[in-house]
C-alpha cells in the first residue's frame, strides 16, 4: 500500500470498468494519465487487475468492496462517475489510505431541472392530459391544475442536488425551505433553514435529496408522512431505498400525499420484484397521480460530459499533476 500522500507522477495508469463518455480520454491525457478502458471486463476479473493501478474509475457496474482491493497495493483512488457512492465501501477505502472521489457536482443542474419538470407535471396533469388528447378525448376543467408560485417548497438534503432545485425554483414565488441534518449550514438563499418539524407543518410539496446510507434507510416511512400538518405532493430523486414504499402508498390512498412522482424505486430491476414489490409497482403503475421515471434525473448529455470535467479536475489536484 501506497501512504505517501505526496504521491506525484505524470504517467499515472487508470482502469476504467464502466462506459463513459469518449470526452473523459482526452481529458485524462490532457493531465498526463494513462487509460485503460475495459468496460466489458467482468466483476470477478477487477480485483486481480487492479494490482496493476494507480487510480480506478466505476459507475455502477459493481460494488468495490475490502475483497476487490486485496491486490491494489499502489491504488492511490477509487472515483465515481456519477452522484452517490452507495456502491463503494468508504470504510474499506479509508483502512487502504485510498481516497474516495464522486462527482455529484457533475450532474446537479440536470437534477434540479429535471425534478421541476416532475413537479410542474404533476401539479398540472401534463401526462395523463397529453395521454387522454392522444386519445382524442379533450377534457380542460377535469385537467385544471395548480401552480407553484404561492406553494411552499420543502428541500430534504441541501448538497448539490437539493441546491440545484433550490436555484430552479427560486424564480417561480413560492417559498422554499430547507432542512439538512448533516449539514444545516449548507442551506442558504434562496432557501430558509428550518427544522424538519418546521418544514413538516408549511410544506405543500416535499422533495427528497439525500443519498442513500444507512441512516436514511426508510427515512421516509410512516411517522414521516404522518408528521405534515396538510396534504403534499411528493417528488423523489435521490435513492428509492430512502422511502418506505408501503407507507407511501398507504399515504396515497388516505390522501395525505396528493401525488408523487418518483425517479428511483426501492428495487429497479423490474423483472426481479418480490410478490410484495410486485403488488406495490401494480399499485403506482396504476395510479393516476404517481409518475414514474427511470432514474434518469442526472441522466443528460450535457451531465454525461460535466461528469467527466469534475472527475478529470479533481484527478489532476489528487495527483499533483
Amino acid at each position: 500500500m501506497n501512504q505517501n500522500p505526496e504521491f506525484r507522477t505524470p504517467q499515472a495508469r487508470i482502469l476504467i470498468i464502466d462506459e463513459m463518455h469518449p470526452s473523459l480520454f482526452p481529458m485524462l491525457e490532457s493531465i498526463g494519465v494513462t487509460a485503460d478502458y475495459r468496460p466489458d471486463i467482468k466483476p470477478a476479473e477487477v480485483r486481480e487487475a487492479l494490482q496493476d493501478f494507480d487510480g480506478l474509475i466505476v459507475r455502477s457496474k459493481m460494488r468495490i468492496v475490502a475483497e476487490t482491493l486485496e491486490l491494489a497495493g499502489r491504488l492511490q483512488f477509487v472515483a465515481r462517475a456519477g452522484a452517490g457512492v452507495d456502491n463503494i465501501d468508504a470504510p474499506a477505502l479509508q483502512a487502504r489510505g485510498i481516497a474516495l472521489l464522486a462527482a455529484n457536482e457533475g450532474n446537479s443542474q440536470a437534477v434540479g431541472e429535471f425534478t421541476l419538470g416532475l413537479l410542474l407535471a404533476l401539479l398540472r396533469n401534463i401526462p395523463r392530459s397529453d395521454r387522454q388528447v392522444q386519445n382524442k378525448v379533450w377534457l380542460r376543467e377535469e385537467n385544471r391544475g395548480e401552480e407553484i408560485g404561492g406553494k411552499t417548497i420543502g428541500i430534504i438534503g441541501f448538497g448539490n442536488m437539493g441546491q440545484s432545485f433550490a436555484r430552479v425554483l427560486s424564480g417561480f414565488g413560492c417559498r422554499i425551505l430547507a432542512y439538512d441534518r448533516f449539514a444545516p449550514e449548507k442551506v442558504t438563499a434562496p432557501a430558509e433553514r428550518v427544522s424538519l418539524e418546521e418544514l413538516q407543518a408549511e410544506a405543500d410539496v416535499v422533495s427528497l435529496h439525500i443519498p442513500y446510507i444507512f441512516e436514511n434507510l426508510g427515512f421516509a416511512g410512516e411517522n414521516f408522512f404522518k408528521g405534515f400538518n396538510k396534504p403534499i405532493w411528493f417528488l423523489n430523486t435521490s435513492r428509492g431505498d430512502v422511502v418506505d414504499q408501503a407507507a407511501l402508498i398507504q399515504h396515497l390512498q388516505n390522501g395525505r400525499i396528493k401525488g408523487a412522482a418518483l425517479d428511483v424505486l426501492e428495487n429497479e430491476k423490474l423483472h426481479t420484484l418480490s410478490a410484495q414489490q410486485q403488488a406495490q409497482f401494480s399499485y403506482l403503475a396504476s395510479a393516476g397521480n404517481v409518475l414514474l421515471t427511470p432514474h434518469i434525473a442526472g441522466w443528460t448529455h450535457e451531465s454525461y460530459i460535466r461528469i467527466n470535467e469534475v472527475l478529470v479536475s479533481k484527478i489532476r489536484q489528487l495527483l499533483h499533476l
